[in-house]
């Protein structure tokens, strides 16, 4: 739809996937170091992201882990910017930002038009909306009201407060990314599951996913 959206892959987890992508050429790729199900080592994260072609930035995607940790990863030319999806105050997030030195999307994971509201004053880089699941922090491959979404940004509009740049998240496909585009204009798009087949990356629904965000065909 437009080369303005940024798109990133997150989840990888094998060689094969960083293939994937260096072929496709998303914007960011996202290692994941919480949950079970596409959770990986810093020793593996540190040989795909050795792989990684220049031009992708990798991200880390965090929960509630300890701020060392993450500044270790990063200190080690792993991790390009960092992505905190658990129930970080804005104190901890501020500690990440000063001991890292690289830009924080902070995820927000959305019940209600309040829940963006509440959450959007921060002094991260970036926020990252994704859909609320009781117990769980992120990556169940479902969508959010994003009409939540467009009445917060109204509600900022009348204060006369600008909303800031975000990444959307969850239940993205192939097939709902470019309206994710025009009706919400976000910074960037990120999927995992909507590209996985047999729960890993397939490279021509990446491929696909890629082409119906920036409006070209084929890979």
């Amino acid at each position: 739809m437009t080369d303005d959206t940024k798109i990133k892959i997150c989840g990888l987890k094998r060689q094969e996937d960083i293939a994937i992508a260096n072929r496709l050429c998303p914007d960011y790729v996202g290692f994941v170091f919480a949950g079970t199900k596409r959770n990986i080592t810093k020793e593996t994260a540190a040989a795909l992201r050795a792989a990684l072609s220049p031009g992708i930035s990798s991200v880390g995607v965090f929960v509630n882990e300890p701020a060392g940790n993450i500044g270790a990863m990063c200190r080690e030319g792993i991790l390009d910017l960092v992505q905190l999806h658990g129930d970080e105050t804005e104190d901890e997030i501020a500690a990440v930002k000063a001991l890292t030195g690289k830009p924080v999307i902070r995820a927000v994971r959305v019940r209600t038009v309040e829940d963006i509201i509440a959450k959007a004053d921060t002094c991260a880089d970036y926020l990252l909306f994704d859909t609320y699941r009781a117990g769980e922090y992120g990556g169940g491959g479902e969508c959010f009201c994003w009409e939540e979404l467009l009445l917060a940004e109204k509600f900022f509009q009348e204060k006369g407060r600008t909303f800031p740049p975000f990444f959307l998240a969850g239940g993205l496909t192939i097939e709902n990314a470019g309206e994710a585009v025009k009706s919400l204009r976000p910074y960037a798009l990120d999927v995992s599951s909507g590209i996985e087949t047999d729960g890993f990356k397939d490279g021509e629904k990446v491929a696909g996913f890629i082409a119906a965000v920036r409006g070209d065909h084929g890979e």
